[in-house]
């Protein structure tokens, strides 16, 4: 089973980084606005960036080291792969399972 490590963002560019076993029902969760919290807050629903792991101990590993970088650090991981920042889940089907962290 994958892992993943990802950020998310909302119009102004408020990042958000996170880890998941289910990316895809992740941001759905984020975008239902399913549970209160930072990415309710912020209207946190555009995913910028992610990175895949075959462990979860790799990804949460990877996840605290991300949420230590200053923002500069956070925008240039995403500029490496998305300059454009595009909505990397657009396309993505809404009704799909919406599986917990």
């Amino acid at each position: 089973m994958p892992y993943y490590v990802y950020i998310m963002c909302n119009r102004t560019r408020t990042i958000y980084t996170g880890v998941t076993s289910n990316l895809e029902g992740r941001v759905l969760q984020h975008r239902s606005k399913a549970q209160a919290g930072f990415t309710q807050k912020y209207d946190i629903t555009k995913l910028v960036y992610y990175e895949e792991y075959t462990t979860a101990l790799e990804a949460i590993a990877r996840e605290k080291q991300v949420k230590t970088y200053r923002r500069e650090k956070k925008v240039a991981l995403i500029n490496a792969l998305n300059p454009k920042w595009q909505d990397l889940a657009e396309d993505w089907e809404p009704n799909a399972p919406k599986e917990n962290r």
